[in-house]
């Protein structure tokens, strides 16, 4: 049998603590598509044509210890507006998400794109200020030199720039279940989440 759960969002609002959670309570596989876009970022930094790195791509290029580098993020960011690059990483995603035994998804245009026929389908978001701070400590927490209002300035950079892209722009689909992370501890967003989950499961 396979299930398929696709989680959007905007960075830093949580989607990908969720999904990894949800993946491990209900033993599914997991997939961070953002990995699949911050690793053809990494390879076009180091010089390969964005279109060649998305085709080339390898599963050892998601173990990068620089994917989660704002430089990174950002050429994340850019690289996914180019629809060929988008189309590229398609099938690998989709072969994913349908495997048997069932799969988690987190991105930006899952439930739309990618697996239009999720079975379960959420928009994580929270307030830009709260994303800031999640991402500002973070970074901090390993050691890069930023300040709140430079990640605040690139979270919203981004959010525009991915909101605005022609090809798999950010946005909820029209039966996606929003889950605002804003006010809740990881524990009640899991929770949530999961109960959304379980009654797609029942019916």
């Amino acid at each position: 049998m396979s299930f398929t759960i696709a989680i959007d969002g905007p960075a830093a609002a949580g989607k990908g603590t969720i999904s990894k959670e949800v993946a491990r309570l209900f033993g599914l596989a997991h997939l961070d598509t953002g990995l699949l876009y911050r690793a053809t970022g990494a390879r076009r930094l180091d010089g390969m044509a964005p279109l060649e790195a998305a085709q080339a791509l390898r599963a050892e290029d998601l173990d990068r210890d620089d994917l989660r580098s704002p430089d990174v993020a950002r050429a994340a960011s850019e690289v996914a507006a180019i629809p060929e690059v988008r189309t590229a990483l398609v099938d690998f995603q989709r072969a994913f998400a349908r495997r048997q035994g069932g799969a988690v998804l987190d991105g930006r245009d899952i439930g739309t794109v990618i697996c239009p026929e999720a079975e379960v389908k959420l928009f994580v978001t929270a307030s830009d200020s709260i994303r800031a701070d999640r991402r500002y400590r973070e970074l901090i927490g390993k050691g890069v030199d930023t300040t709140p209002e430079a990640v605040l300035a690139d979270l919203r950079e981004r959010d525009a720039r991915d909101s605005a892209r022609a090809t798999a722009p950010l946005k909820p689909a029209a039966d996606a279940v929003e889950l605002d992370t804003s006010t809740m501890s990881i524990e009640e967003a899991v929770a949530r989440a999961c109960e959304v989950i379980r009654a797609a499961m029942q019916d």
